[in-house]
Formats: C-alpha cells, structure tokens, sequence
C-alpha cells in the first residue's frame, strides 16, 4: 500500500534534509520518500521543528550528531548513525494517516510530538519504572530513525507524545527537548518554596527554560551568564539575581553571599568543564548538584569527596524525561508559566543556523516552519 492509496492529498516524495557523512553540509533532497505506515503506525505531516544545539546543552544534540561529536555515556564519541542522517527532534506534527492496528483513541488531524526517543520495549526496568527514556532496547530519532528535519515522518502508535488541540505548535516543540531536559533537572533538586537555585548558562537556549521552571516551583533564581543583554533578559523571565561571569571576581562568593551560606540547588546547563568545577562549590549543606550540559571529552566534576559526604551533597543527571514528564512540562507552557523564547526560520535555514550555533550566535531556540500551509 502506498502513502497515495491511503490519502491522494499525500504524496509519494518530500523534501528532506539530510547529513551524508560526519561533518557534512546539510542538502535539501525533493524526492526523499513519504514514508508508509506499518503496522501500530501513524503517519504524521510535519509543522515546525525546533533545532536542537549543543553549545548550551548536552553533546547529544542535531548540531553534534551532524559534526560527529555527540557523545555516549562513557564520553566517547557516538559512531553508530544512520546515514544518511535526517536529524530533528523537537517536532510537532498532524497525523494524517494510520496504519492498520491503531487505537481508537488515535484521530486522523491530532497533534503529536516528534521528541528524542522514538521507540521503546515497554518490557525493562525502566520502561516498568517510567523511566523509559533509558530503555535498554530503545531508538531514538537523533541516531536510529529519521527525525523532523522532513515534511513526513512515521511514528510508533505506542509511544505517541499526544498533543492537546490549542497548544501553539511554534512554542511547543522546544519543550520537547530542551523544556523536558529542564524541567527534569529542575524536579531532581527537589526545591521547595523560597529555596535558591542557580542556573549556570541561565540566558541560553536550555538554561533559559530552567530559570522559568524554577520559578514555576517557588524558588528563588540566580542567573549565571555573561554581559548585559542577558542579564536583562534573564531578569526578564524571573530571575531574582544575576552573576556576570565576564566581571565577576569569585562566582561562588557571589552565590554563597547571595544566597546566605549557598543554593539548594545547582543547574549546570552548558557545556563547560569550569562551570563544573565550581558548581557543587555554591551548594550548602544538602544540596543538589543536577548535571545537564556535556563538555567535550572525557570531563570530571573537581569536588573533593570530603565536601560531598561533610556536605551531604547530592549529584545527579538526567537524559531528557519520560513521556509523562514531557507532558507535564508543556502544560506548564499551555498554561503561560513557561514561555520559551523562540525565532521561526524557514525549514531551508537549517544550515545557517547550524553555522550560528558553532559560532555561538543563537539565543534562545530557533524553530523551523516545515510546512507549506
């Protein structure tokens, strides 16, 4: 069965963007084909894709899958990718068409998201524990399968990221990475009310949704970045306080005086080997040290083990977030507590903005318009 036979508006070609090598340019194709969904499969037409970046995040992004420097868990580069690769996951999309075997629940015209994981076993430890995002058997879209960077895609009936209908598509599909990795780190520091959090890299695309998400808990923001404009604008989102790394003498001076004895909380958000040799140094007793952003390599936190047992500090990281905590970091933003700081490109910018993100010229998210209507 062809894409036609299912729908005659749907064509048998799209427009792809694809990355044939490591370190490649991106190149348009016209004549990629639609994809046919299988069985338990929707087939969903692409409105807007976020682009993932890693100059503020982690080195599991489209800019560092493209150049070859994502990285695993042990710190050495990822190697095993589909080529060619079509990268892209922080998409929203409309279903239109099913595969045979799909619920009832799933309607043709529903919103869905195109997020980091693309398919799960439901059947590990963790799929059982909800924390599927770590599956032992999963795929995701940056490595495995095609992403968002294309007009349609296939997705997994089982594991669809189902929208609400009145939910700005633009806006949304940020959350889906970025918004989902900030809010995690954010519910791993355990803040109640009133407490202090930092958030390192606070102006940047990830580091920018942290503050917000912060805010959205009851604590009380400092904001580490560089430069004027930043602090102005993180200041904007609700930040109480900013550290200007560019001026500041001693950063953890700053936070400990400002915060009266240190922060509950520490959000690293950037990939930088210096922010986390300081980091766990503007925690008090107790607190927590959430690790988000990757430097290059093999890069190790600087803490004495003296300081995390006297301290009774806590270190912890997070890949993304599971499907429920996605959803509860988009209600948050259909709600307009989080508002995501986006600029819509055309979808054949891509290979401009990946040039802006190695020069460090992007702030906050840039989102693509795939779609022609």
């Amino acid at each position: 069965m062809s894409p036609s036979r299912i729908d005659a508006s749907i064509p048998n070609v799209q427009t792809a963007a694809l990355v044939t090598e490591f370190g490649g340019k991106v190149q348009f194709k016209a004549d990629y084909p639609v994809p046919i969904p299988g069985n338990n499969e929707v087939l969903a037409k692409i409105l807007y894709t976020g682009v993932c970046q890693s100059a503020d995040q982690y080195r599991l992004s489209d800019l560092d899958t493209k150049l070859g420097t994502a990285m695993n868990a042990d710190g050495t580069p990822v190697t095993k990718i589909k080529f060619p690769h079509v990268g892209g996951h922080e998409g929203i999309a409309r279903i239109v068409a099913l595969g045979p075997g799909c619920g009832d629940d799933i309607v043709i015209g529903g919103l869905v998201g195109i997020r980091f994981a693309s398919r799960i076993c439901r059947r590990c430890e963790f799929c059982l524990a909800g924390k599927e995002q770590h599956c032992i058997k999963s795929t995701n879209h940056l490595h495995h399968e095609d992403g968002s960077f294309q007009e349609y895609i296939a997705l997994d009936a089982d594991y669809l990221t189902i929208l609400p209908d009145d939910i700005d598509p633009a806006v949304a599909g940020p959350i889906l990475c970025a918004g989902l990795t900030a809010y995690k780190a954010v519910m791993n520091t355990k803040l109640k009310t009133g407490d202090w959090l930092v958030v390192v890299g606070a102006g940047g695309g990830l580091g920018h949704l942290a503050v917000q998400y912060g805010k959205a808990v009851g604590a009380q923001v400092i904001g580490i970045d560089g430069g004027t404009e930043k602090e102005d604008f993180i200041k904007s989102i609700g930040a109480q306080e900013y550290i200007d790394f560019k001026t500041s003498k001693n950063m953890v001076e700053d936070v400990v005086n400002i915060a009266n004895g240190g922060a509950q909380g520490v959000i690293v958000a950037v990939g930088s080997s210096r922010a986390f040799s300081q980091a766990a140094d503007m925690l008090r007793v107790g607190g927590t040290l959430s690790c988000v952003g990757i430097p290059a390599g093999k890069v190790f936190i600087e803490t004495p083990v003296a300081s995390i047992v006297i301290k009774g500090l806590h270190i912890t990281g997070n890949l993304v977030g599971s499907l429920k905590e996605c959803l509860e970091a988009l209600e948050l933003v259909k709600r307009g507590i989080v508002k995501p700081k986006i600029t819509v490109r055309p979808f054949k910018d891509l290979e401009n903005v990946y040039e802006e993100m190695e020069k460090g010229q992007i702030s906050g998210r840039v989102v693509l318009k795939v779609a022609n209507d």
